[in-house]
């Protein structure tokens, strides 16, 4: 299991180039934790052994770093304590709730793992640490550096984005390379959007459709890290350059960085999934959300790619909704407007 990573290299490399000292120094400080995580692989018996439950009843506890760098920390928070005077950690908490809610309440999966798994947090990670991550075991948030980057518990999505990183893990294994490893990323953006979403009780139409809202302090030029409905858009500033994300086939980045591209090719399958949820209307878990909840359940593979998810979304919805229904039809126009 690769460790899975909100903030991907490239923009941490644009700050290490053009920041100022400080912002340099918390962004070489995140590539280096980055990367030495990276390098590690754990082993899903030992995932296992953390302990499940059968009853579909939520368990969460959080764990204070103390701006240390071992997990996962001094216990703080556990199921149906007292609120914490610490915001960082009653967002994790909430956040954590809410995606399990989500994934129990509307998709019937009994936590990460579908056997209850506890859903642990570690806030508080690092000094100046500018990221949040899932390390196949439990979620772990930096407070970032203040000057750039928000505490990263700030972001609901960024939250159910890397909880559903631990459902990938369990379900399709997609292998963090290449389009796999991009429809992995996208899946998580996917899930994280239908949290924040499902939390404001959203319609697809009146959804932000971004991912990350807030992270940002107000010194960045851009809105969130990535935009599911348009692509590349998402910021364009000084220090962190410009979104690179593109929006269609045509434009796809072959690179050898960020594992192929990973945090960089998403944007393709995350605008197929939005036009595929304006298209259906209303709630997006609904319908959109449920063809590709089986999908990454069901039908993808390790080594899957964006031509096998059109192919197996489409399948889905015609089983889900009838052949030649609507659903169907709107599954293949949105893989079509990326080129798919």
């Amino acid at each position: 299991m690769d460790i899975c990573f909100i903030i991907p290299p490239h923009m941490l490399k644009e700050i290490a180039m053009r920041g100022s000292s400080q912002q340099k120094r918390c962004a070489w400080e995140s590539l280096t934790m980055s990367e030495q995580m990276r390098g590690q692989r754990l082993s899903l018996s030992v995932i296992s052994a953390i302990g499940s439950t059968a009853t579909g009843t939520r368990r969460r506890t959080v764990y204070d770093a103390g701006h240390g760098y071992t997990l996962p920390g001094r216990l703080v928070k556990s199921e149906g304590s007292a609120k914490s005077r610490d915001r960082t950690v009653n967002e994790a908490y909430a956040g954590a709730g809410v995606t399990y809610d989500l994934f129990k309440k509307i998709f019937g999966r009994n936590s990460i793992d579908d056997r209850g798994m506890r859903l642990d947090s570690t806030v508080h990670y690092g000094k100046d640490y500018d990221n949040a991550f899932w390390n196949g075991q439990q979620m772990v948030y930096g407070d970032g550096d203040g000057e750039l980057f928000n505490r990263f518990t700030i972001a609901i999505d960024v939250i159910g984005h890397e909880l559903t990183h631990g459902v990938t893990q369990y379900e399709a294994g997609l292998e963090y390379q290449g389009q796999p490893g991009a429809l992995n990323e996208s899946m998580s953006d996917v899930f994280g959007s239908l949290v924040k979403q499902y939390r404001r009780r959203q319609e697809a139409k009146d959804a932000d459709w971004m991912i990350g809202t807030g992270l940002f302090t107000k010194n960045v030029n851009g809105t969130g890290i990535r935009s599911m409905k348009e692509p590349g858009t998402a910021y364009d500033d000084p220090v962190l350059g410009r979104d690179p994300q593109p929006g269609h086939m045509k434009d796809y980045v072959k690179t050898r960085e960020d594992n192929g591209g990973v945090h960089i090719n998403s944007g393709i399958p995350n605008r197929a999934f939005y036009e595929i949820a304006v298209r259906l209307g209303g709630h997006s878990w609904v319908k959109a959300g449920w063809i590709w909840y089986v999908t990454l359940r069901d039908r993808l593979r390790p080594g899957s790619d964006f031509k096998d998810a059109a192919s197996l979304t489409t399948a889905v919805a015609g089983e889900l909704y009838g052949s030649g229904s609507l659903e169907q039809k709107a599954v293949k126009e949105g893989w079509a407007e990326v080129g798919i």
